[in-house]
């Protein structure tokens, strides 16, 4: 059995981190989804969220397995939205993005255990409202979402060009 923990990434984790989000372009690229195809997330996004202390990286054993960043605040990408809405407005969140994983890793489901320990960090800061959102042909982000308890809230626009309409779901977890 492997070890496999959550950890802040560092500069020194770029080149993994971006190896990791060029196959998830790939992915995406082959699934048909526009999302991610145009540039983004980039490099110098990436350091942005290292800096910012929002960048974690899944390790197994020795190996980066996983990017995300986890952002807790106030997302401006989530004020207006359609559908039924958030149901929780008032108690801060946590919201997970630029999410993938190695293909190295492929099919040993960690797509759950990464979400299970980056939920289990906010909650442990005191958040207990969480949200993702992603393109309507994510169609393996949406059934990794559902699968956790994430409840579909409607459409968001997030602030890239072209196509950028996302499905929004949305997590609360009890005091």
């Amino acid at each position: 059995m492997s070890l496999v923990y959550l950890r802040h990434a560092t500069k020194t984790d770029v080149p993994a981190i971006m190896a990791i989000i060029d196959d998830a372009k790939a992915l995406l690229k082959a699934d048909g989804s526009p999302q991610w195809q145009d540039g983004y997330p980039d490099e110098a996004a990436i350091r942005e969220d290292i800096m910012a202390q929002r960048s974690w990286i899944l390790m197994v054993d020795d190996q980066v397995a996983g990017t995300a960043a986890q952002v807790v605040g106030d997302d401006p990408n989530y004020h207006e939205i359609s559908g039924d809405g958030w149901a929780n407005n008032t108690d801060p969140y946590a919201t997970i993005h630029r999410i993938a994983l190695s293909k190295d890793f492929a099919g040993q489901h960690l797509s759950h255990t990464f979400f299970s320990n980056l939920i289990s960090q906010a909650y442990q800061e005191g958040v207990r409202n969480f949200r993702i959102d992603t393109h309507r042909m994510n169609q393996r982000m949406q059934a990794i979402a559902t699968s956790l308890g994430y409840q579909f809230r409607g459409i968001v626009h997030v602030a890239e060009p072209g196509d950028n309409a996302r499905r929004a779901y949305e997590l609360n977890l009890p005091r």
